[in-house]
């Protein structure tokens, strides 16, 4: 079974960076397919960034794309979100996902994390 775990939300002023962490756990993580994915109140859950297997490739929502950065280390087992020029409209509820496909569709993910808080004010 897969865990994933997410680290690294908090409270941010608006111009600012945080870097999300994802721990994953259970089978190979190579095989997996990892995305960043959030939720803000009263909103549907909304594709945010995916990674491929070896992390040649990436891809991006068009309202983060040149600031936000996916990226990987297989020999720890995590997933990284960097995330710059941070606006309050970036404020949500952020998972983690792991599935077996690209894609940018939550619904093809098979297990997420808990999620972690992002919140951007002054």
């Amino acid at each position: 079974q897969v865990q994933l775990v997410e680290s690294g939300g908090g409270l941010v002023q608006p111009g600012g960076s945080l870097t999300l962490a994802c721990a994953f756990s259970g089978r190979a993580f190579g095989i997996y397919v990892m995305g960043w994915f959030r939720q803000a109140p009263g909103k549907e859950r909304e594709f945010v960034a995916v990674i491929s297997y070896s992390g040649g490739h990436t891809d991006y929502a068009d309202p983060v794309k040149g600031r936000f950065t996916i990226a990987r280390d297989d020999a720890k087992e995590m997933v990284y979100l960097r995330m710059n020029s941070l606006e309050p409209e970036d404020t949500a509820v952020y998972y983690c996902a792991a599935g077996r496909q690209i894609t940018t569709m939550a619904r093809k993910f098979d297990y997420w994390g808990q999620g972690t808080q992002v919140t951007v004010s002054s």
